[in-house]
């Protein structure tokens, strides 16, 4: 499954703060329905695009959505901050 939308990067703090996109309500409704062929230990993996930059991660639900983590290097490669709006293109499933 692909999806394509656009999100804000929000934080969440745990020991150190973390940013992620949380999905969008119809595209998270999109995930349920596929969750229990691809999720692993609670998380769905994915290999998502920001900009120019494709990279793998797992998403895992919270708030009733799921957030898309966004690791350091992405946001760098492409100038993304906290607050900012994305374009994300995400394959849900392993490669």
């Amino acid at each position: 499954m692909e999806l394509e939308f656009a999100g804000e990067v929000v934080e969440w703090r745990g020991p150190a703060p973390y940013h992620f996109v949380p999905l969008p309500p119809d595209e998270a409704d999109m995930v349920d329905e596929v969750k229990a062929d691809v999720a692993y230990w609670g998380v769905i993996p994915v290999t998502a695009w920001i900009g120019e930059t494709r990279f793998t991660t797992s998403m895992f639900p919270r708030e009733e959505t799921y957030f898309l983590p966004l690791k350091d290097a992405v946001r760098t490669a492409e100038g993304v901050g906290l607050g900012d709006v994305v374009e994300v293109r995400l394959t849900v499933g392993r490669e």
